[in-house]
């Protein structure tokens, strides 16, 4: 039964690396061979087979409830409620929304931006709006986040803004579960709001009560990165399982006091266990670690009530097929993997094994052994590993455990019923947290509390996979000392790089914006990093820092801002704060007298591993728009070029016309301007005469970029154009004269991506 379940979930799985789902002949075939399995008792293909038919069941029903066609773009009157805590991000606002009442062709469940709102904004509420919608659609980089499965997996079938008229109103609310559990999320936000306003540690507090993590600063979230305690941060396994223990104690203990022994203490003590247990999943949103520790839980009291023998393995391969069961799109899911992971590697570690030794170096080994185990996983995912995670969480998780969760628990109860008590409780969570806060920091500082690992191949994964099954085995296992060789893959992984005399370009997906990534043979290139949207988001820490780490990049070795538009430099504050930088080139003064750096000016130059860089415009005398003062960089490699253009326009590009003439001509043009109406000129397109543009926009865009004036300037030179929020990540290997493009969303296409 447990290699069938796997079984299950691998075919499960299986569906979600398809581009595309069956069409009706293939379903006929699958269905015919699961008979066959079955008739001849072949059960294991069987299991694989149902799990491939009940996610492609499940994933045409959820395509089903996705925005019809005839709304894209379009304002559509809508009534339902807020489903999750509004998130504050400078003056917008955006949150989950379920639809009660709207046109057929409408999802159930969208999500929503509200820019500037005239009335608070609540979870739980009701309301009566208009919002222009789109198809789900996110940024495709590699190494990124993966927000279009993320909307995907959460059910999510459009995204858009509430328009700001017709004036959005409240409405009589209708009765929904998710919906009170929604309000009271909120209340115990609001009161935590109330009870410590001007605490460092809100948003930790928030995170360990009702599971929002919106409040964590960035630096707070660095710190916890790398010291390997971002799992402490998140309601998980480990805490519902805590709340649950102390509620089964206390309630055990005070049933035998009371002395009504008709029924057993230690069943009343179970089902209040598990209420407790189900009311800390709910407050944090059925999270699926919660999911995962609550059906485990469930399955461990049931066995304790009727007194059955459960195998620890069994109950957590029942709890994954329970899991994915009820949603099969819980696997594209990091959380699912890990979470089950760490318990695997639980189980592993302390079932069946003999000696108790002492309490303090058995849970040292066991943080040893959890963050050794891991790792790969870790590094798949994130392509970092911390080094000083086993001290960090020896300290960390005794502190969160033992102290800070049972306090702010008590604390958020107490904040429905008396503020002012509850705040003075929270004050010592505070203390308590500042001091963990400041142990954390100094391991954080430390030159190696992390290892950067480039993103591993299939096979360096499953080596290491064995490899640490062999290390963690128990003493006497043969082959115990073949583990370091086979993790040595994994920890050696090499990354392709340009040869000597050849340029690699990627064009990020940074929605609209530029960011531009350049690699020859031993060098690194930046130009321009994206926007930047408040303090906790922006395009350096979102797509260009996950984009390098699964390059293995470590070092920039020049980063140029075109100019000080944010959406071209929001991204660089990020990148100077997480690596070293060796030189910034700029035409905005704020970058350009940095340290370590210089303005943009013609006729500046420089060779890397045999490829040319040069610096175009601005001259000498500087045009009054900033965009025209934006750097050009032209890069040639053998036979080849690129021009980089940053926001150009007309004025720019005749000068850049009249000054350069015929040198101008490059193989590939990044599109001034993300495509604008007022660049790409005729005069200009005909001196660069490329084989390719590139055009940096976003999916639709609200400034309507690139230009349709532009595409048929374009199309009248049969010049082919990829752009970013169609393509993603557009990679252009430039090698011995032969270039080579890619397109990362194509490359990695499947079945729920919006492919318009």
């Amino acid at each position: 039964m447990q290699v069938g379940i796997l079984a299950f979930v691998t075919g499960i799985g299986i569906v979600q690396q398809w581009e595309r789902l069956p069409d009706q002949t293939e379903w006929l075939l699958i269905i015919l061979i699961t008979l066959i399995l079955s008739r001849l008792h072949l059960r294991l293909g069987c299991f694989l087979l149902l799990g491939v038919i009940w996610a492609s069941i499940y994933a045409n029903w959820r395509l089903a409830d996705r925005l019809a066609d005839h709304f894209q773009g379009q304002d559509v009157s809508v009534q339902g409620y807020i489903a999750s805590l509004p998130r504050q991000q400078g003056s917008r606002i955006n949150f989950e929304f379920i639809v009660t009442a709207a046109p057929t062709g409408v999802p159930e469940r969208l999500r929503l931006n509200w820019y500037a709102p005239q009335m608070p904004v609540k979870g739980g509420q009701s309301w009566e709006m208009t919002v222009r919608l789109k198809r789900p659609h996110g940024l495709s980089n590699p190494g990124g986040f993966d927000y279009e499965a993320w909307l995907f997996a959460n059910h999510l079938g459009a995204t858009g803004y509430v328009r700001p008229k017709p004036l959005a109103r409240q409405i009589e609310p209708q009765f929904e579960i998710t919906r009170y559990q929604t309000q009271l999320r909120q209340q115990l936000s609001d009161s935590l709001d109330n009870a410590m306003p001007h605490s460092d540690w809100l948003g930790v507090v928030k995170a360990l009560t009702i599971g929002s993590q919106d409040a964590i600063t960035k630096q707070q979230w660095e710190i916890f990165r790398k010291t390997g305690t971002v799992h402490l941060m998140v309601i998980s396994g480990t805490h519902i399982g805590l709340v649950a223990g102390l509620v089964f104690l206390l309630v055990r203990r005070i049933w035998i006091w009371t002395n009504i022994l008709r029924v057993s203490p230690q069943n009343v003590a179970a089902i209040m266990a598990w209420l407790a247990a189900l009311c800390y999943t709910a407050l944090a949103g059925f999270s699926i670690p919660t999911q995962r520790a609550l059906l485990m839980l469930t399955v461990g009291l049931w066995a304790l009530i009727w007194q059955r023998n459960t195998a620890p393995l069994q109950v957590l391969l029942l709890a994954l097929f329970v899991v994915v069961v009820f949603d099969p799109l819980a696997v594209l899911s990091v959380g699912l993997w890990l979470s089950f992971a760490a318990v695997f590697l639980l189980i592993y570690i302390n079932v069946g094994r003999l000696g108790r030794g002492h309490s303090w170096s058995k849970t040292a080994k066991l943080h040893t052994a959890m963050a050794i185990g891991l790792a790969p996983f870790l590094i798949v995912f994130f392509q970092q590993v911390s080094v000083v995670a086993p001290v960090a969480n020896w300290i960390a998780v005794p502190a969160i455990g033992l102290v800070i969760v049972p306090l702010v628990l008590l604390a958020a109860i107490l904040a429905l019923i008396s503020p002012t008590l509850a705040g003075k409780l929270l004050c010592l969570v505070d203390q308590v947290l500042h001091y963990l806060n400041w142990v954390l920091k100094q391991m954080a500082s430390w030159s190696l509390a992390t290892v950067s690992c480039p993103a591993p191949s299939w096979y360096a994964l499953l080596f290491a996979v064995l490899g640490i099954l062999l290390l963690l085995a128990p003493k006497g296992i043969p082959g115990r000392y073949l583990s370091p060789f086979l993790l040595l893959p994994l920890v050696f992984g090499t990354v392709d790089k340009p040869k000597p005399g050849s340029v690699w370009l990627t064009l990020l997906d940074v929605g609209q914006g530029l960011a531009t990534v350049i690699q020859t043979a031993n060098h690194v290139l930046i130009y321009d990093t994206g926007a930047k949207y408040s303090e906790q988001s922006d395009m350096g820490q979102s797509v260009i820092l996950p984009f390098l780490s699964y390059r293995g990049i470590g070092h920039i070795d020049r980063l140029m801002i075109s100019h000080g538009e944010n959406d071209h430099s929001g991204g660089a504050e990020s990148l100077m704060t997480a690596l070293t930088i060796s030189d910034v080139y700029s035409s905005a003064a704020a970058w350009a007298q940095l340290a370590n750096g210089h303005y943009c000016q013609a006729g500046q130059s420089w060779q890397w591993d045999d490829v040319k860089f040069e610096i175009l415009s601005p001259g000498m005398a500087s045009f009054d728009s900033e965009n025209n003062n934006s750097c050009v960089l032209k890069i040639s490699g053998y036979k080849r070029s690129i021009l980089a253009t940053g926001d150009i326009e007309r004025e720019a590009e005749n000068w850049l016309v009249k000054y350069y003439g015929p040198d101008l001509h490059s193989s590939v043009l990044i599109a001034p301007h993300h495509g604008s109406k007022t660049s790409s000129h005729s005069y200009f397109l005909d001196r660069v005469n490329p084989e390719l543009i590139l055009i940096p926009a976003g999916y639709l865009n609200r400034f309507g970029f690139p230009s349709k004036q532009v595409l048929q300037r374009y199309r009248e030179r049969r010049i082919p154009f990829l752009t970013t929020g169609e393509k993603g990540a557009i990679s252009v290997k430039i090698e011995g004269g032969i270039m080579q493009v890619e397109s990362w969303r194509q490359n990695r296409m499947r079945y729920w991506m919006n492919d318009d």
